[in-house]
């Protein structure tokens, strides 16, 4: 991994570490996959330190430029596939 996390600078420390936690489920769910259970919760946390649907919009499209990984598509495959207890892309 050769790249920066986008985050800012308004978050606190703690805030800062779930994002980048949420982030790293998405790279997991490319990878190798990721239990669903725990992509949703990390996604969860994710929306209350972002609640802003364009600032998330913002943050997740400067994470894919940088990583190529769509946080879209996981939440999407996610929220799509309630029966399925992994996510795999």
């Amino acid at each position: 991994m050769d790249y920066q996390y986008p985050i800012s600078l308004d978050w606190s420390t703690d805030e800062t570490v779930d994002v980048i936690k949420f982030f790293e489920c998405i790279e997991k769910a490319y990878e190798k996959g990721i239990d669903r259970d725990l992509l949703m919760r990390h996604y969860r946390r994710f929306k209350e330190i972002v609640p802003s649907k364009s600032e998330e919009k913002t943050i997740c499209n400067e994470f894919e430029e940088v990583s190529g990984y769509s946080t879209y598509r996981v939440i999407k495959k996610a929220k799509s596939d309630e029966v399925v207890s992994t996510v795999k892309m």
